[in-house]
């Protein structure tokens, strides 16, 4: 029901593809990918994330890309042009 209230807020299902350094092997790039429904254009829940990444894991992060969709759209409504009835 969380989710749903989100959408409400108009928060959209956000993925965001995390490159990162390995730390082992800094030349060496992971990806990471990561999704939650977040607000465009400012993306707080990623900031937080990111944040976290940042101060919390080894990985030196390198780029992140972000794709948002929104998940409740408007419905398409299709008129009938006949109607039969079969007895």
């Amino acid at each position: 029901m969380a989710e749903l209230a989100c959408q409400l807020q108009d928060y959209r299902l956000t993925t965001a593809e995390i490159l990162y350094r390995m730390p082992d092997h800094p030349k060496l790039l992971q990806t990471f990918v990561w999704q939650t429904y977040d607000l465009a254009p400012k993306f707080p829940e990623i900031r937080k994330f990111l944040l976290f990444w940042e101060s919390n894991l080894d990985g030196a992060l390198h780029s992140v890309r972000v794709a948002q969709v929104p998940v409740i759209t408007e419905g398409d409504a299709n008129h009938a042009d006949y109607f039969w009835t079969l007895h």
